[in-house]
C-alpha cells in the first residue's frame, strides 16, 4: 500500500505540472490584461509599462512561467497586482477556510441523506417508497444550484424570515487554519447555502446507492447468507451495503474536491467569501497569478480525492489488491 501511495505521488507531479502550464498559458491568452484600466478610465501607456513590468508581465510568457513555477515550488503563490496589501496567499488563506466549510457540510449532508434514502429505494423496490424516493432524486438532480439558491432564499430567508439572506456566520481567526468557531449564529448562516448545494449531490448519492445495492442484493453470496437463515438487517449492512458503496466511493474524490474548492454559483448567490468567488472576480480583473494557483489548488485536492477514493477501495472490496 505505502508503494501504491508513493508510485501514485511521483506519477501526479508530472500531470500537476502540466495543468500548471495550461492554466498559466490559457490565462495568460485572456484577451485584455490587468493593467488596461484604472477604474472606468484607461491606463496611460507610460503607467501600463512601469506596472508589467515591475511584475515581470513584459517578459516573454515561458520566461514568466519558468520564474512562476520556481516561485510555487516555494510556496509562494504570487502577488496580487490590483492590490499591493495583499498577496494570493492571503487571498487563499482567508477564502480557503470558507469554502472548505462549506464543501464539507455539504457532502456530509449529501450523503446523510442520500444514502439512507437509496437504500429504503433498494429495499422496498418497485413501492411507493421506491417511486417517491427516485422522484426526488431525479428533482434534485433537475434543478441547478443557480435556481434552487435564489428559490430558497426567496421562501425562507425574504418571505419567512427564518434564515439570514446571505454571508458566512463566522470569521478568523479560524481554528487550526480552516475549522470554524462554532456557534448558533455560524450554523444558522450556513442553512440555506449548505442545503442548496448539498441538495444535488445527495440526489446523485441517492441514485447510484440505490442501483449499487439491487445489484448486489441479486448476488450469489447474498442468497447464500439468506439461506442460512441470517437476519435481513445483519445481510443489509455487514454484508451488502459495504460492497454496494463501491460507486459511491468513485464519485467521492471529484465530490470532495468539488465542494471544498467551493462553488461558484453558490458563493455568488449567497455572498460568501469564499474561493469560487474569488475566482470569478479574479477574471474581469485578469489577476493571473491568483487564477493560476486557485486552478492549481483545485487540482491537487482532486489528484488527492482520487487517490483517496482508490484507497477506499481496499477497504469496501477486499478483493482488490495495490500489487
Amino acid at each position: 500500500m505505502i508503494q501504491y501511495i508513493i508510485r501514485r505521488i511521483l506519477i501526479s507531479i508530472p500531470v500537476l505540472f502540466f495543468i500548471l502550464l495550461a492554466s498559466f498559458l490559457l490565462v495568460q491568452a485572456l484577451p485584455g490584461g490587468p493593467f488596461d484600466t484604472v477604474g472606468e478610465r484607461e491606463m496611460p501607456e507610460n503607467m501600463r509599462r512601469i506596472m508589467e513590468r515591475r511584475y515581470g508581465l513584459d517578459k516573454p510568457v515561458m520566461e514568466q512561467f519558468v520564474l512562476y513555477a520556481s516561485n510555487i515550488a516555494k510556496g509562494d503563490l504570487g502577488p496580487l497586482m490590483r492590490s499591493q496589501a495583499q498577496d494570493v496567499n492571503d487571498i487563499v488563506a482567508q477564502t480557503f477556510p470558507v469554502s472548505f466549510q462549506l464543501g464539507i457540510m455539504a457532502v456530509m449532508l449529501g450523503f446523510i441523506i442520500g444514502i439512507p434514502a437509496g437504500i429504503l429505494a433498494a429495499l422496498y423496490h418497485n413501492s411507493p417508497i421506491d417511486y417517491t424516493a427516485t422522484f426526488f432524486a431525479v428533482l434534485g438532480v433537475s434543478i441547478p444550484n443557480l435556481v434552487l439558491g435564489p428559490i430558497l432564499i426567496y421562501v425562507f430567508a425574504v418571505s419567512l424570515g427564518w434564515f439570514p439572506v446571505a454571508f458566512w456566520g463566522a470569521e478568523p481567526p479560524w481554528v487550526l487554519g480552516i475549522f470554524p468557531q462554532l456557534s448558533a449564529d455560524f450554523f444558522w448562516h450556513a442553512v440555506l447555502p449548505v442545503f442548496a448545494l448539498g441538495t444535488g449531490m445527495s440526489a446523485v448519492i441517492a441514485r447510484l446507492t440505490r442501483a449499487g445495492l439491487l445489484e448486489v442484493l441479486s448476488a450469489d453470496y447474498i442468497r447464500t447468507a439468506r439461506s442460512k437463515g441470517l437476519r435481513e438487517r445483519s445481510i443489509i449492512i455487514v454484508h451488502a451495503l459495504k460492497n454496494s458503496l463501491i460507486p459511491v466511493a468513485t464519485l467521492l474524490g471529484p465530490l470532495l474536491a468539488g465542494a471544498v474548492t467551493g462553488s461558484l454559483v453558490i458563493e455568488q448567490i449567497f455572498a460568501l467569501n469564499g474561493m469560487g468567488r474569488k475566482f470569478i472576480s479574479s477574471i474581469g480583473q485578469r489577476e493571473y497569478f491568483l487564477l493560476t494557483s486557485l486552478t492549481i489548488i483545485y487540482a491537487v485536492l482532486l489528484v488527492a480525492g482520487n487517490l483517496f477514493v482508490d484507497i477506499l477501495y481496499g477497504w469496501l472490496d477486499p478483493r482488490i489488491r495495490y500489487d
